[in-house]
């Protein structure tokens, strides 16, 4: 008998789930995928033992809805659990111009290149900090939200009360505007908003200098936080097409350098390769989670990563 079950939305290719609706729908989809896959009980992880009721809102987890209450008196209420490790979060998002790039760019500047439509950076980089919040807030977690260019955008201070992921999604929604990224400003942002050890979630595509972040993130866990960083990456950054003539674009500064991709296809994938075991290095030697995230990988992949940092919470 051919099974019936749904398609998980968190294993679904990103572009595609992207278009079927806002950030908030789709974060939504998939924090319900991620939850079901992970955990078919919600006393496997999640909670231990019931704290209180509250009302229903929409997105709820049906499985937490008090079916007796609603069968007596009409009243949809769903059961709280206090949980083993409740912990404040704050996700620290790069919005930089450099982010706002995705491999469909290549169509412009490269001959022969077919490129298959994906997310920009930060399209992909939205949807995933709104999946990890909602993530977070459904645990009974409190998470914040700091985001950033060459100044801080955006601070929204870590809470878990009724409101905070419509202040989530509103600030995600905000414009950026600087061209460089200045993470070690918004990292000590994120760190001052939280008043005890936490776990502070950095994502962006790190084009920035190692020697100002590898400073912030010392700082960060000598005050007891635990760190992981999501190095967001279109395919296109990591692998060259085998042919053509491209100008290379740095988005940030304008600088533009023309050449024959076969020429220097080899060097610059040494090079990328280089840069990512750097900071894989850096961040290593510090303790902090590192995981470079593909652009067109299913949203459950980073997901799986953040949640794994906040199992290690006290």
């Amino acid at each position: 008998m051919e099974s019936t079950r749904a398609p998980r939305a968190d294993l679904f290719d990103p572009a595609s789930l992207a278009a079927l609706g806002r950030i908030e729908i789709v974060a939504r989809w998939i924090v319900d995928g991620f939850m079901s896959g992970l955990h078919r009980s919600p006393r496997k992880g999640f909670s231990v033992e019931f704290a209180e009721y509250r009302p229903y809102q929409p997105g709820d987890d049906l499985r937490y809805i008090d079916w007796k209450i609603a069968a007596r008196s009409d009243r949809w209420v769903v059961r709280q659990y206090e949980e083993e490790t409740n912990l404040r979060a704050s996700i620290v998002l790069d919005v930089s111009r450099s982010m706002a790039w995705s491999g469909n760019d290549m169509r412009a500047v490269a001959r022969d290149v077919v490129a298959v439509d994906r997310l920009t950076k930060l399209a992909y980089a939205e949807r995933l900090t709104a999946a990890l919040a909602l993530l977070f807030l459904r645990q009974r977690d409190a998470v914040g939200l700091v985001r950033f260019d060459d100044h801080i955008r955006s601070s929204v201070p870590p809470r878990t009360r009724n409101g905070q992921w419509r202040r989530i999604v509103a600030a995600l929604e905000e414009p950026g505007t600087g061209r460089a990224s200045s993470a070690p400003q918004a990292l000590h942002q994120a760190a001052r908003l939280i008043n005890r050890r936490g776990l502070i979630v950095l994502i962006s595509d790190l084009l920035m200098d190692v020697a100002d972040v590898e400073s912030a993130m010392r700082g960060l866990r000598a005050a007891g936080h635990d760190v992981t960083v999501l190095h967001i990456m279109d395919p296109a950054e990591r692998e060259l097409p085998s042919s053509g003539e491209a100008l290379f674009v740095d988005p940030e500064s304008d600088l533009t350098v023309p050449a024959s991709v076969a020429d220097v296809r080899v060097a610059y994938r040494n090079t990328v390769e280089e840069v990512i075991g750097e900071w894989r290095t850096m961040f290593g030697s510090l303790g902090i989670g590192y995981e470079v995230v593909s652009t067109d990988a299913p949203f459950g992949v980073p997901l799986r990563r953040a949640f794994a940092a906040r199992q290690h919470q006290p």
